[in-house]
């Protein structure tokens, strides 16, 4: 069983930086997949990006490629996601989530087995 705590949303102008992190617990951090999804008011959830279990793969959203740099580190047994030139159709509850596979990615939510409890990411024109 796996425990995930999401840190860092608030609340950013538009072209502003933020990175969040995300704390895991009571695994082996290093046998997980990682992802970031989002939610917003009135949408399904939705992939940003994932890590894979060494770090060394990661796959983005084309929404956020190039803006975004998810990352991990299994010493610390953390998971981060930088993001840079914010936009306001970012803003959404953010969601580390973790499944436990070999698999180097995957997008769609209900393959992740453990999920934060989510952080609030407002961007404001």
């Amino acid at each position: 069983q796996v425990q995930l705590v999401e840190s860092g949303g608030g609340l950013v102008q538009a072209g502003d930086s933020l990175s969040l992190s995300c704390a895991a617990s009571g695994g082996t951090f290093s046998n997980y997949l990682l992802g970031w999804f989002r939610q917003a008011p009135g949408k399904e959830r939705e992939f940003v990006a994932a890590v894979s279990r060494s770090g060394t793969i990661t796959t983005y959203a084309d929404s956020v490629k190039g803006r975004f740099t998810i990352s991990r580190d299994n010493a610390k047994n953390t998971m981060t996601l930088q993001m840079v030139s914010l936009k306001p159709e970012d803003t959404a509850v953010y969601y580390c989530a973790a499944k436990y596979t070999t698999r180097p990615a995957s997008l769609t939510p209900r393959d992740y087995n453990y999920w934060g409890q989510g952080t609030q990411v407002t961007v404001s024109s």
